[in-house]
């Protein structure tokens, strides 16, 4: 059974993680005005509250799990170069020289 959450993907790409910010940021944008307009029409706070919090949680839904179309344009890593085993490898920063500023 626990081979079956192995196979769901979790990950999103940048421009999917900025599309699905866009997207959030829009939701919950345009249902506090209309929560705000609205309650301001029937004298009710509380229905402000809810339509906010509707939009909350539609954009949740939305946006939380990693959709397809998050996951349009994935990145393309370098290949791993092995090590040699006889030779130690130096990063850069270490064979240069420290200077002493004045």
């Amino acid at each position: 059974m626990l081979a079956i959450f192995k196979t769901i993907p979790t990950h999103m790409d940048y421009k999917g993680q900025k599309l699905a910010e866009q997207i959030f940021q829009g939701i919950i944008l345009i249902s506090a005005v209309i929560g705000f307009v609205y309650g301001l029409i029937v004298e009710q706070f509380g229905w402000t509250v809810y339509i906010v919090l509707g939009g909350f949680a539609i954009s949740c839904v939305l946006t939380l799990p990693p959709w397809p179309m998050y996951r349009k344009n994935p990145l393309s890593w370098q290949p791993v170069v092995p090590e040699s085993s006889g030779e130690s490898v130096q990063k850069p920063q270490e064979s240069l020289k420290k200077k002493k500023h004045k």
